[in-house]
């Protein structure tokens, strides 16, 4: 029972106090967090941000693979694996009006896994889902009314808490399942003011919903041997359109500021009214090639039906079916070189193309990046620090959209351990 023991003590420490933390995490400044769930985070972190994301069909023994449950049983035996990761961004937003910049650092991901047995395999973690973060003015002049300014602003994250399992009822087989608990609360807000009218009244809009509840994924992968320690992985995913319990208010006033005193009325007010928001169809593949320790190639496509989802039995505006295509690579010249550290040293590299889940007009926004990075391996350890840096650019500045361009940080190290293993004295 030592084992167990020290995974439930270890669990209590890192991940009830992340649990909480998680609620003040945020990582975006984008305006276009404004709509739907706010900025959709990428399902892959550490190894696989320097290639691209793609690693729906990656399976290595010496990191987690938080983007298919299936890969949990690739790992070696005695082992236990804990990874934590954060990051940081610079974005600078442009339209034909001007332009504005932002950076974003902040706790990205927590995660362990762990061998049950010789054909089970566990993992334990908490990312982030979703994330708002904008703030928006915009000035009008109006006929009879003068200069106006309406503000808009919004903040929140929604966090993923999962426990993952994954079998191998078959040799070369893996199966897999996380159980998913959304959870967080997103507000969107709206003030209008009219700046050279003093007897109108400015208008205030504050609405916020909180989510909670538990939803399932499922993946596979089979390995395909061939000569050579070469072999082929073959991987699918998929969530079929869960709805999670949420809890929606909202509140409308009015006021008239004259003689420093404020006239304040309440124009609508609803109390917490539960509902429910039901999240797309989502299901992807992969294909990964792989030279044991040397080379490994993953291509992936992902897919969300996100125009097919309700919020509060209403579909939301201006969303619409994410696709996303990504390539990766990493190499590793002498892994178990005892005379060079950089022959130890694996070096990554990825491109990805996702067409999001906005639509405005005949305009969806796509997200193109390119990235690359190193996985440095710690001496007299299995253990990994992983750096990856990434450059894309987000949306269009035609017809009055905003534009994108953003350089990505990550940083995550990758704890390799052999906990489990019975010492024998004489």
């Amino acid at each position: 029972m030592g084992r167990y023991n020290r995974v439930i003590v270890l669990v209590g420490m890192l991940v009830f106090p992340t649990l909480l933390f998680a609620q003040f995490n945020n990582n975006t400044s984008s305006p276009y967090s404004r709509f739907g769930l706010g900025d959709l985070q990428p399902y892959g972190f550490g190894r696989s941000v320097a290639m691209g994301g793609a690693s729906l069909a990656s399976r290595s023994h010496q990191q987690i693979n938080l983007s298919n449950p299936a890969s949990y049983t690739a790992i070696d035996s005695l082992t236990f694996m804990f990874e934590f990761g954060i990051d940081s961004k610079y974005s600078k937003f442009s339209n034909d009006i001007g332009s504005a910049s932002s950076v974003d650092a902040n706790f990205q991901y927590m995660a362990m896994k762990f061998q049950i047995n010789d054909w089970m395999a566990t993992s334990i973690g908490l990312l982030p889902f979703s994330d708002i973060g904008y703030a928006i003015e915009t000035r009008e002049e109006i006929d009879n009314v003068g200069e106006v300014l309406t503000k808009y602003f919004g903040a929140g994250t929604v966090s993923n808490a999962y426990f993952g399992l994954a079998i191998e009822p078959l040799k070369n087989l893996s199966i897999g399942a996380n159980l998913n608990y959304l959870f967080g609360k997103l507000n969107k807000n709206a003030e209008v003011y009219f700046l050279d009218a003093a007897d109108f009244y400015g208008v205030q809009k504050y609405a916020d919903f909180r989510l909670s509840d538990f939803g399932l994924d499922f993946g596979v992968q089979y390995k395909l041997p061939l000569k050579n320690k070469r072999h082929i992985i073959f991987a699918a995913v998929l969530e079929n359109k869960p709805s999670y319990t949420s809890l929606f208010s909202d509140i409308t006033q009015k006021n008239l500021s004259y003689n420093k005193t404020v006239d304040r009325d309440t124009l609508h007010f609803s109390e917490e009214q539960k509902g429910a928001i039901k999240m797309p169809l989502t299901f992807g593949g992969g294909i990964s090639y792989v030279k044991e320790n040397v080379l490994e190639v993953n291509v992936d496509y992902f897919h969300q039906s996100w125009s097919n989802s309700t919020f509060f039995g209403e579909k939301p505006l201006n969303l619409t079916d994410l696709n996303k295509f990504a390539v990766g690579a990493e190499w590793i010249p002498d892994k178990y070189s005892i005379r060079s550290y950089t022959s130890k040293i694996a070096f990554r590299a990825g491109f990805k193309y996702e067409e999001t889940y906005l639509l405005f007009g005949d305009h969806h926004i796509n997200d193109f990046g390119i990235s690359f990075g190193v996985g440095l391996p710690i001496n007299r350890s299995k253990s990994t620090v992983n750096i990856a840096a990434e450059f894309g650019r987000r949306g269009t500045m035609d017809d009055g959209l905003i534009l994108e361009k953003y350089a990505r940080l990550n940083l995550s190290l990758n704890l390799y351990d052999l906990w489990f293993m019975k010492r024998k004295y004489d």
